[in-house]
């Protein structure tokens, strides 16, 4: 038989990792082929399909706070974020933003709205790059100090178009089709007044709300231009009602190769946002792992032991360990030994005992108490 052509979209992925696990084919699942653009230099980050997808988030305490928007950012990098964006919405914000730039101990991005003045302050106050809206900032006049600005202190620039902000879309009766034409058209516009002034240290991002319109408006930027994309579902909602609508349009748009940063916009603790963002990219082969996967049977009426309740307690022991290991808690032995060929440890539960097995070959049979010891001996030799 032969596995499936490759072609972009998350089906095609899943299609050939299916493929490759039932017919134990060496098939090669390195699936996603990011899309061709040019490298764009954030400080000390490279942007684009050379480089590794990178993760931001944003500041949720007042830029003025000096201290309190240092320790955010330090938790943020802690988190996994190669960029943070900090909002500076007055000139007491830029002022902040240059004593909080020596501290941060990664490049800042400064979110510029509707000032040009506050953009060229982010700038001359240390900012690698600036986040501009076209929907805000129109005027060309206003735009070219800009341009020479960012020339001078060598920083990069993101255009970032958000829905929300071109007013002409707030109509609900804007069909989908002229929703995504309009947005481009704007990026387009403002695109062309950065290329005639001879800058491209650029990045893109085209944001909504809506989970189609956004994969949409992507999929049209990747075809337009060959700057990096920077992705995201905008005001996505509380952390418990974002993560599956953020994760279908990041996930579509990353299966596709589009994407080159990511942001997944939540309301509450932007560390939940960093922690989101490698969910997404992880089962892609996007970034890699540095903690356990646990690979959970859904369970059944064949289940002689709570096997929710075990991998709850396992989890639980689990949460210091920093070993990217895949441990398998199987209900059965129905399918327990097949999960437990493609995981590093897999425990396959009976009545009041488990089977242990190691990469696939059988090692043990142990008593319920015993499990959660055996599986924390075992780490130690893998």
């Amino acid at each position: 038989m032969k596995p499936p052509q490759q072609s972009t979209g998350l089906l095609s992925y899943l299609s050939a990792f299916y493929f490759a696990r039932v017919h134990k084919t060496s098939y090669n699942l390195d699936m996603v082929k990011r899309r061709k653009t040019l490298t764009v230099t954030v400080g000390s980050v490279k942007i684009g399909s050379s480089a590794p997808i990178v993760i931001q988030s944003m500041t949720k305490v007042p830029t003025v706070d000096i201290a309190r928007c240092v320790r955010q950012i330090r938790r943020l990098a802690g988190a996994g974020c190669a960029l943070v964006r900090v909002a500076v919405p007055r000139r007491a914000d830029t002022a902040a933003l240059a004593a909080i730039v020596p501290k941060a101990g990664i490049p800042l991005i400064a979110d510029v709205h509707f000032s040009p003045a506050r953009a060229i302050e982010a700038i001359e106050a240390g900012a690698a790059k600036i986040r501009m809206n076209p929907g805000n900032i129109k005027n060309r006049k206003d735009i070219l100090p800009i341009i020479d600005a960012a020339k001078m202190h060598k920083a990069a620039v993101r255009i970032g178009v958000n829905e929300a902000s071109i007013r002409d879309l707030g109509r609900q009766d804007v069909p989908l089709s002229k929703r995504t034409a309009m947005m481009l058209r704007e990026m387009k516009r403002y695109v062309r007044i950065f290329e005639n002034r001879g800058f491209n240290q650029l990045v893109l991002s085209a944001k909504s709300s809506d989970t189609v319109r956004t994969i949409e408006i992507n999929r049209s930027i990747a075809v337009a231009f060959d700057y990096p994309i920077h992705i995201g579902l905008t005001h996505a909602g509380l952390p418990e009602e974002a993560q599956i609508p953020s994760a279908i349009a990041l996930g579509t748009l990353l299966a596709e190769g589009i994407g080159d940063t990511i942001r997944v916009s939540l309301a509450g603790n932007p560390v939940l946002e960093a922690k989101m963002a490698k969910r997404i990219l992880q089962p892609l082969g996007l970034a890699k792992r540095s903690t356990p996967e646990l690979i959970v049977c859904p369970t059944c009426a064949r289940a002689e032991l709570d096997v929710v309740k075990l991998a709850r307690r396992i989890q639980k022991a689990l949460r210091d360990v920093g070993k990217p290991v895949r441990i398998a808690v199987m209900g059965c032995v129905v399918n327990g030994p097949g999960e437990a060929a493609d995981a590093d440890l897999a425990v396959c539960t009976a009545k009041k005992k488990a089977y242990f097995y190691r990469k696939g070959r059988r090692i043990a049979v142990v008593p319920e108490v015993e499990i959660i010891p055996r599986i924390l001996q075992q780490l130690q030799r893998l």
